[in-house]
């Protein structure tokens, strides 16, 4: 983990100097409605590192979505609509991810939901579920899920990072590794805990296209990376674009952030 949390410091670095909006060059329809994806790592008491937002940090989060009329969605309910499986969700929309599997996930972030009543989508990476000392449990997962709230999909088996694997692996490994990783996830997820594990979410935000063309093989229907930028149906389903929440991400940051920028509302003329 101390590893993995360096390499989330000079990411973290790199995403908070990225400006809120639309991917440059990337274009949108004028009907296209678009969702804000929010993605939390960890929760705490106090901020023990970057992925660690305080929970009075994620309660306030949750009030301002209640008190400002925004509508917490399912995933799966977003991925329908981008999919062309369904009409448009509800203005003002957000969607709410936690990645890794953090104990703080159940002793923290689900008792607020619960007392919200709001969906969550958990990514798991299923090596450390009952291992690692930071992660939870099987049986506290399972209790999340039984509550009608949270979807848990997967985050590939422990969190490799693809980029470095396919530089350290002949093309043969990193192809058996990539495949493991996808489909052992997957499985020990569904047999753990039942329902259907068909989303992804790549870990370090690390994908191309022949990641995303395994994926697709194996079954998957929608991956996240973690670009700053609101998703809608003219993203790619593989590589939707998810905001990483971090505990400076507060009041009317937090406001600005969850906003529709101004040159993708319906309502706004084009340039000539």
């Amino acid at each position: 983990m101390k590893k993995m949390g360096h390499v989330y410091v000079l990411l973290l670095a790199f995403l908070l100097t990225q400006p809120v909006g639309f991917a440059r060059g990337t274009e949108s329809h004028s009907s296209d409605t678009v969702v804000p994806i929010l993605v939390y790592h960890r929760l705490g008491p106090v901020v023990a590192d970057s992925m660690t937002v305080q929970t009075s940090v994620f309660a306030s989060h949750l009030e301002y979505l209640q008190t400002n009329g925004y509508t917490v969605i399912p995933l799966q309910r977003l991925i329908a609509y981008i999919a062309g499986e369904a009409p448009p969700p509800p203005s003002r929309s957000v969607v709410i991810t936690a990645d890794d599997g953090h104990r703080s996930v159940f002793t923290d972030l689900f008792p607020l939901i619960s007392r919200y009543h709001i969906p969550v989508t958990l990514f798991i990476y299923p090596s450390a579920i009952s291992n690692a000392k930071y992660a939870m449990t099987w049986q506290q997962l399972r209790e999340m899920k039984d509550s009608g709230l949270v979807d848990i999909q997967s985050h590939t088996y422990w969190h490799p990072n693809f980029k470095k694997e396919k530089k350290r692996l002949s093309g043969d490994a990193y192809e058996e590794l990539v495949h493991m990783q996808l489909t052992k996830s997957k499985e020990v997820l569904e047999q753990r805990l039942g329902g259907h594990v068909d989303m992804l979410a790549w870990p370090f935000g690390i994908y191309d296209d022949e990641l995303i063309n395994t994926a697709r093989q194996l079954g998957y229907i929608a991956g996240f990376t973690i670009e700053r930028r609101h998703a809608g149906r003219s993203d790619n389903l593989m590589a939707l674009p998810r905001y990483l929440v971090t505990d400076q991400v507060q009041g009317a940051l937090f406001g600005k952030l969850l906003a529709m920028p101004s040159h993708l509302h319906p309502d706004t003329k084009k340039n000539p």
